[in-house]
């Protein structure tokens, strides 16, 4: 009878150290960034202002499951002309592929306060697994509204033309940066 109090005590304990929350992305202070080089010799940059990104964490944000959906008709390289075109037919073809959207299959803990993420990736009616190496900041609660934030970055690289975005082209880069800096909000 001890040892099956001992085992239900360890169970409990361990239920209540590793129960995950809903946390939301604070759009005002987290970002969905870019870059891709441009004639084998610059580096474009630019982002995606509409995302909606949720993850479920512990209260340190350790083993984040993510859910994201970005807006592509969003993207904003302070360049309109090139942003028109990055919405046609020729890249995102936005009218068609309004969203992108990830979702994790598995997270594991690379060290103190960082992560790899993988999950599902699609672009452009392409889905794909890709693997963001993750970095939490730090946890806080916040003095307002007294609920936890936490600060976390993505970053990965892919390969645009594996998602059929753009064409074989000796003037953009294959490769893609994807930078994604959140202020996470627990709910």
């Amino acid at each position: 009878m001890k040892q099956l109090s001992i085992l239900l005590t360890a169970l409990l304990t361990t239920g209540f150290l590793t129960a995950q929350s809903e946390w939301k992305a604070d759009g005002a202070h987290s970002s969905v960034e870019f870059e891709i080089t441009h004639l084998m010799i610059s580096t474009v940059t630019g982002n995606f202002n509409e995302f909606d990104i949720s993850a479920k964490a512990s209260d340190d944000f350790s083993a984040p499951e993510f859910t994201a959906t970005v807006q592509t008709t969003s993207v904003d390289t302070d360049n309109e002309r090139r942003d028109n075109h990055l919405r046609s037919a020729d890249f995102f073809e936005v009218e068609t592929y309004p969203e992108m959207t990830f979702t994790t299959t598995s997270s594991t803990s690379t060290g103190e306060n960082t992560f790899e993420l993988k999950g599902d990736l699609t672009i452009h009616g392409v889905t794909k697994p890709v693997t963001f190496e993750g970095k939490v900041g730090g946890v806080i609660t916040d003095q307002r509204s007294q609920k936890l934030k936490a600060g976390v970055r993505l970053e990965t690289t892919i390969n645009r033309l594996e998602f059929g975005v753009g064409g074989d082209t000796p003037t953009l880069g294959d490769d893609i940066e994807i930078t994604i800096r959140l202020e996470m909000a627990q709910q």
